[in-house]
Order: C-alpha cells, then structure tokens, then sequence
C-alpha cells in the first residue's frame, strides 16, 4: 500500500474517530458505535476503541458482544485492568460466577490490594454461595477503608447469614448452661484434670471454658463454621485459656488424632442437639466419634436425648401451618409445599393440649451406631379438637443425675425452643378415643406424621 493510501486510511479513522466521538458526548450511541466500528476496522487506535464499544454495546443490554469486545482487548493487553473489571462485572450480571471470580482473581493478581477488585470478588463469592470467602474478602477492604460504611453493613449481613440465629440465645439460656456445667464439673472430676477433652461445635468456645474453669487442662474443640471458630478462639483468648483451648477449624469428621487433639478423647462434651433433636447430623457426627476419636469407656455428655410431644390444637399455629382461602381463592393446594415443623415462640405458644406427654424417639449416644428406625403408636386423646400436630421438646440426659428439659409447661423461647410438627391437614379429633401416628426418625430428621 502506498504512502497516500495509508494517508487516507488514516485521515478517514481520524474523521469516523472525531464523528463517533461526538456522536458519544451528544449521547447518540447507535452512530457512535456505527463510527466506532469503523475505526475499528482500519485497525486505528484499537486499544482504544476497544473499551469505548464495549461501554456502548453492554449499555443496549448486549452482554455477548461486549464481552467480544472486552476479550480481544485482553488478548492484546492481558493485564489491562479495566478489561479485567469490566469482563468480570459483565460475567457476574450474566451469572457466569465462577468465571468472574476467575477474572477478578486475575485482575488482583495485577492490582494486588486493590479495595475494588476486592469488593467485587466479595460480592460475587457472595452470591456463588461462598460465603465464608467473601466475608474474608470484605474484612481485607475494611482493612484498607475503615470507614466504609457499605462495606461493615456487608460484613453484618453475611455474618448473620452465616451464623445461626439461636446462638445468642442458647448463650443467653441460663438453665442450660448450669445443667451442661454441672455435668462437666462432674466428668472432670471422674477423670481428672488431664483428661483428654472434646468438644464437638465450639460455638462461641462457653462449654470448652467450661470444662476450662473446671480444671481441665487438655481440651481440642473443633467448629464447622470459619467465622465461628475464629470467634470463639478470640473469645477463649479474652478469657485466658488459649493455653488449654485448641480451636480446629473443621467440622469433627475431619479431626486427626495426633493433630488436632493428641490421644483419643476420655470426655466427649457436645451440644449439637437442634430443637427437634437430630437435625444437625447428631447421629452421624457421634458415630464417628465413637469409630474414630473417642476412649472405648469415655464419658458422654449428653449421654442420651429423647424427644417428647403431645397432640396440640390451636387456631394460631393453624394459620401459620395450613391454608384453604384466600382473598375468596381456594388456595389449599399450597398446603402439601408447607412446612412439616414449625418453631414456636412469641405468639406462636398459644395451643391446647388434646393428648398427654407420650415419646417419640429416644436416643442412646454412648452408641456406636444408629439405623433409622420408625413405628406406629395409638395415641390416646384426652381433649376433643381440630389437631394441628404434635408439639415437641426434648428430656437431655448428661450424666448420672443431671438432667435437662424444655418442657412447655416451664421453658419457653431459650436456647431450644419447643417445636410444632404439622399434619399434612388438620384432623378431627374425639375424647376417649385414639388417633394412629407414625413416628421415629431417619437419621437426621424426626418423622411424625398421621398414620
């Protein structure tokens, strides 16, 4: 090509670069992008325009040809930080997380400490379900900006997603605390202060200083949340016993004898029992501590949880398990996506009992295996009613003499709440007659349910 060609070529860039650009300021993008396209084409200023007809086409929503656009500027420039941003916030809007994770990782390995960058990759592991990773994420910017406001309110919500609601409360509950301490005093004072301890769900580290204030000076706890073990480990440390505390990290299944704790345990301390009982993989948890980490003859706290209940009706607690109108729609069909257990607390306790007290599911954990097991029972009924379900609670048996219950008649909203478990309808019952349960458990769940 002549010296006068490549003039031209250049003189026609220049004026389509000047006409697109104008066309950019006054706001007219589809002529902009007609010009800049041009320019493009006579491969004028290309790192340019690459980024301009990015910003225009992702604008009308056409997130395949901007990526396009954001892509060849990479291949020409592949740290060029703009692009790596830019490619990444396009990726997150399409849902494409983990290739944006991808491409913000990338774009930090070039700005590395870059608040930014580190922002969006929290917020993007954020909405990819890890959590825990954005949470250190968004704790690195607080770091840098300690004044972001935005940025502490992210840390607030994702630590609350993160972190059970009950756990204040279960600290808060003082009953309970005294009946796990006094079982604790009681082991220790069975083995001795040396005594290997464990505790499996550090929470906040309280029963681990328990056994602490106690006198025992060889305790491992390990915990399943990071953000919850790193807490309780300050905590311990606050109180001073991170020299007889170690916190792991880690859920139980993956503790190393050797490790995390030096010898099998003597004194296995848990309180992992959710309200109704098995939720939390209690089973499978103290299986494997009995295979793998505990003393053949060690002491169990608690020893044993057996759920209780009784046939309920009220009016309340059926309007938060069932549904047949609505707004003058028959809307019953709903009714088989519903909850099969409701927590009962606040103005959910109001309900009359149409049974007595009778057992559902009793559980030995001292051991070593579980199988799932049901039966159906006749359950006599004492007050005539709409049955709603079964209310339950639980009796916790720790050691020796020392109990534990939440038994509605004298605990309510602490650290376990009693639980509601709904029949699929609710059921016309008859004084002096009986009604047919199923009832037991599959490992991980009770099962109550009409027969």
């Amino acid at each position: 090509m002549s010296t006068i060609e490549n003039n031209d070529d250049s003189l026609a860039a220049r004026k389509s670069l000047n006409e697109a650009m104008s066309s950019h300021v006054s706001g007219d993008l589809p002529t902009a992008e007609k010009h800049y396209v041009q320019v493009l084409n006579r491969d004028y200023r290309t790192e340019d325009i690459l980024p301009l007809l990015a910003g225009i086409v992702a604008k009308r929503g056409d997130y395949e040809l901007a990526l396009y656009y954001w892509d060849s500027l990479l291949t020409l420039k592949p740290g060029h930080l703009v692009g790596l941003l830019e490619k990444g916030g396009i990726l997150h809007k399409r849902g494409q997380l983990a290739d944006a994770i991808a491409c913000y990782k990338l774009a930090l390995s070039v700005s590395p400490g870059n608040p930014l960058i580190l922002n969006n990759l929290a917020v993007t592991m954020s909405d990819a379900g890890r959590r825990d990773e954005a949470l250190e994420m968004f704790h690195q910017v607080l770091r840098l900006q300690p004044d972001n406001i935005d940025v502490r309110h992210q840390i607030r919500r994702l630590s609350s997603a993160i972190v059970p609601f009950w756990h204040i409360a279960m600290m808060n509950d003082q009953p309970r605390n005294d009946a796990f301490e006094a079982a604790i005093k009681r082991a220790i004072e069975m083995r001795g202060a040396e005594a290997q301890i464990l505790d499996i769900g550090s929470g906040s580290g309280l029963l681990s200083m328990m056994a602490a204030r106690a006198g025992a000076r060889n305790i491992a706890t390990c915990e399943a949340v990071p953000v919850i073990a790193k807490t309780a480990a300050e905590i311990i440390a606050d109180n001073g016993f991170e020299d007889r505390i170690s916190v792991a990290a880690k859920t139980s299944q993956d503790l190393v004898i050797g490790k995390d704790m030096e010898s099998r345990a003597d004194i296995l301390i848990s309180e992992i029992l959710s309200s109704d009982l098995l939720a939390e993989h209690v089973i499978a948890t103290f299986e494997d501590a009995h295979s793998r980490l505990l003393s053949d003859d060690a002491i169990i706290i608690p020893r044993a949880a057996t759920a209780l209940g009784c046939l309920v009706a009220s009016d309340t607690l059926a309007e938060y398990a069932h549904v047949q109108t609505a707004s003058g729609f028959d809307v019953s069909r709903f009714n088989a996506l519903a909850p099969n257990r409701l927590p009962l607390h606040g103005t959910m306790t109001g309900w009359t009992r149409l049974s007595d007290d009778f057992e559902l599911v009793s559980i030995d954990l001292t051991q070593p295996k579980h199988a799932a097991a049901s039966r159906k029972i006749r359950l006599p009924v004492s007050v005539s009613g709409r049955a709603t379900g079964i209310v339950q609670w639980m009796h916790i048996d720790l050691i020796d003499d020392i109990t534990f219950s939440n038994h509605p008649d004298d605990y309510h909203d602490g650290g376990w709440l009693q639980v509601l478990h709904t029949f699929p309808k609710p059921v016309e019952v008859i004084a002096g007659q009986t009604i047919e349960l199923v009832v037991g458990h599959d490992r991980s769940s009770l099962i109550v349910m009409p027969a």
